[in-house]
């Protein structure tokens, strides 16, 4: 254990690479519902965003943003799931003061974390988020964007999905 994760102030793991395999791992949802990662990772994509505290300016512009996509990132088959290490009053609330049409996970004991090597510092986790497919990690962004999210993973999936074209 490292001084700073003993003092409490942080925790720092290896971010998971793409190629990957994407953590099963299995966190509460805001309602309390027990949430096992892999059982998303069967059909199209699962975006796992990590967000440092909820209803912040910056947490707020990126769950927004994603939230004002959303209808454009389920026709690419996106399932997108939120994380935090906030209480489940404060998730529950976050989600619907801003109409969040996805989940937002538990990570107060940092497991989900952990599994994804994102770092944690005075509680709060660092804000970086995966794209898997296949059960496997196809694009993360370890300086993830607030207001930009949505368009930013738009981005990589047309870049993803786009036909490979003759050279």
């Amino acid at each position: 254990m490292g001084f700073f994760t003993w003092l409490g102030l942080g925790t720092a793991g290896k971010p998971l690479e793409v190629g990957d395999p994407a953590p099963d791992v299995t966190a509460l949802d805001e309602e309390g519902n027990e949430v096992r990662l892999a059982d998303f990772y069967h059909d199209g994509f699962t975006l796992i965003y990590f967000f440092p505290k909820a209803d912040t300016p910056g947490c707020t512009a990126q769950a927004c943003s994603l939230r004002d996509e959303f209808e454009e990132l389920t026709t690419h088959k996106v399932t997108v799931l939120g994380a935090s290490a906030d209480s489940a009053i404060s998730r529950k609330r976050f989600r619907k003061k801003h109409r969040l049409p996805f989940k937002l996970l538990a990570d107060g004991e940092r497991r989900l974390s952990q599994a994804f090597g994102v770092p944690t510092i005075l509680g709060m986790t660092h804000r970086q988020t995966f794209l898997i497919k296949d059960r496997k990690i196809v694009w993360r962004d370890l300086r993830a964007s607030t207001r930009w999210q949505a368009r930013d993973v738009l981005t990589v999936l047309n870049s993803l999905e786009a036909p490979d074209v003759p050279r």
